[in-house]
């Protein structure tokens, strides 16, 4: 932060416009990852089918599991690495990233071989179906073996920042992104290769990432190296010792990425059953349309996070209020045009990954607005968890995700579509989002001498 005071002083600009420019460039830099994933999933809509669609969609809580682990490996190595290099001890920084390298790439080469032995089971288990089996089989088939290139890139793009190289860690990602996209378009639709050309698509960019990041950390990185390892029993244990410290510090970002393959196994399943494989490949829009809502959220809290934590570190808590007073005013404002655009304009959104003449176009347009209702919850509890975060309270922020993903969402999934039919299907992540920002709420009266005296609600 202070090589940038002279642009931006986080203790003394106008909030307005130190948001803004702040707000600008995140937004941008979210927006580039969303599009490349909305094109994905409408090259496989539009260009082999809503069975193939509702396919990704059914085997998207495996692979989000994986990039939970790549990201909790990953977070967790930067920080141990980091320390070390702070400390000069740059030998222990490069037998940690070697380690976390080596072993990671080991673990899921053994879930990638699960993954290709129980290809059918494991299409049941996340609530597929027979008609839908062939389909996540040959998915499978095809991306699966890219997921060792996944977990090194993930890994390395951490690494490669400790090492003083953000812009070959954004080479790195964006040109995996890019490439993929490339590929996907190519074997899908001049090739006609089907959805196992999407999944080969995936693997190759995958693998040119991790290419990148791996020949970056043997020919070019400035301080941290690849190191022999040793496989003796002393030497495994202090590997293993390693490991769990490193897993341990990065747990929370498996956390999330485990509770959105949740939302999306349940939500499989209770399509599945009342909408069939139609209603699954509506779902799989919503989840396709998710990271662009997420996008606008996560700029906000993010544009929020360096002003709040920089001025709950000076202790300033005026400023801390009227950061988190602005935030929370662009959310709702933000949000509101978010959901009435999505419930305008929601044959043409769904429009992106599916043709109009197909059923589950029919259920996407009728569900979207209804899922749209969510949307000021959403973005308020993301806005409300970052607070928390900055001001170091992390035990209540870990607590609002876990309500907000596993502990709300579950349930209402089960109940509402009972209760009230198909518009239950739709209404569960909202009334979820709804009732976690009703406990964030709560706690913050009830806590507002003791921790939001600065906040007034």
């Amino acid at each position: 932060m202070t090589d940038n005071r002279d642009s931006i002083d986080f203790g003394t600009m106008k909030i307005p416009k130190l948001f803004a420019k702040l707000f600008v460039p995140t937004l941008l830099g979210l927006l580039s990852g969303a599009l490349l994933n909305l094109a994905d999933g409408a090259f496989v809509g539009r260009g082999v089918g809503s069975d193939a669609l509702a396919a990704i969609n059914i085997t998207a809580p495996m692979y989000l599991v994986c990039a939970g682990l790549a990201l909790m490996f990953g977070s967790g190595v930067a920080i141990v690495a980091s320390i070390h290099l702070s400390q000069n001890n740059n030998k222990a920084a490069d037998i940690n990233v070697t380690q976390a390298l080596f072993y990671s790439s080991v673990l899921m080469a053994a879930v990638i071989a699960l993954i290709l032995v129980f290809p059918d089971r494991i299409c049941m288990l996340l609530g597929g179906s027979e008609r839908l089996a062939p389909y996540v089989r040959e998915y499978f088939y095809t991306a699966s073996p890219g997921l060792i290139g996944l977990m090194i890139l993930y890994e390395g793009l951490f690494i490669l920042r400790v090492d003083g190289a953000p812009k070959i860690a954004m080479a790195a990602q964006v040109t995996s992104s890019v490439l993929n996209i490339l590929l996907d378009y190519i074997f899908v639709f001049p090739l006609q290769m089907g959805i196992g050309g999407a999944g080969l698509a995936t693997s190759i960019s995958e693998f040119i990432g991790a290419a990148i990041v791996l020949v970056y950390l043997a020919r070019f990185s400035n301080r941290i190296h690849f190191y022999p390892l040793k496989f003796t029993r002393t030497s495994m244990h202090l590997t293993f010792r390693n490991l769990g410290y490193m897993t341990g510090l990065g747990l929370p970002s498996f956390i999330g990425e485990f509770g959105i393959s949740m939302v999306i196994i349940v939500g499989n399943y209770m399509f599945m059953g009342m909408l069939h494989e139609e209603g699954v490949a509506a779902y799989s829009v919503i989840c396709y349309l998710l990271p662009l809502i997420f996008m606008f959220a996560n700029s906000i809290s993010q544009s929020a996070l360096p002003i709040i934590s920089y001025n709950h570190g000076l202790g300033n808590k005026e400023r801390v209020g009227n950061t988190l007073k602005f935030a929370l005013a662009a959310s709702v404002a933000l949000s509101m045009l978010i959901g009435l655009f999505c419930v305008f304009n929601a044959d043409m959104l769904v429009g992106i990954f599916l043709e109009n003449s197909e059923d589950a176009w029919k259920i996407a347009v009728k569900g979207l607005p209804v899922f749209a209702i969510g949307i000021p919850f959403f973005t308020l509890n993301i806005v409300f968890i970052g607070y928390e975060q900055c001001i170091e309270n992390a035990r209540a922020a870990t607590v609002f995700t876990l309500l907000r993903s596993l502990v709300f969402v579950l349930p209402c999934f089960l109940l509402l579509p009972r209760l009230i039919g198909t518009p239950g299907l739709w209404l569960s992540v909202p009334t979820a989002e709804a009732l976690t920002l009703v406990v964030i709420l709560i706690y913050i009266v009830t806590n507002y001498h003791k921790n939001h005296k600065h906040l007034r609600v």
